[in-house]
């Protein structure tokens, strides 16, 4: 009886198919485009979102202490509490407490 020699053509190819399709899954997953960077890119858009928002408010807050210190629109309690914090400054009626 005469073996017959298993046919390498078939399994190289199998398994260079199933080779290529690890990379390609790896590369799914793990890769520069692939599901984690696509996660950690959508993390750092909400981060920056929020971020946003709070510079949005910060902004907001300074525009309206601008207009109620412009010409236009004195804010003299504004402007007394600002000198005071800015200059140190105190009226002589008044106690400090340290």
């Amino acid at each position: 009886m005469m073996r017959r020699k298993p046919a390498l053509g078939p399994l190289l190819y199998i398994g260079s198919m199933a080779l290529i399709g690890l990379y390609f899954t790896f590369a799914a997953v793990q890769g520069d485009y692939g599901v984690f960077r696509r996660a950690e890119v959508d993390a750092e858009a909400r981060k920056l979102r929020a971020e946003l928002r709070e510079l949005r408010v910060e902004v907001a807050e300074m525009e309206n202490l601008t207009r109620r210190l412009s010409d236009e629109y004195l804010d003299l309690d504004l402007l007394d509490a600002r000198a005071r914090e800015v200059l140190g400054l105190i009226r002589a009626d008044e106690i400090v407490i340290r």
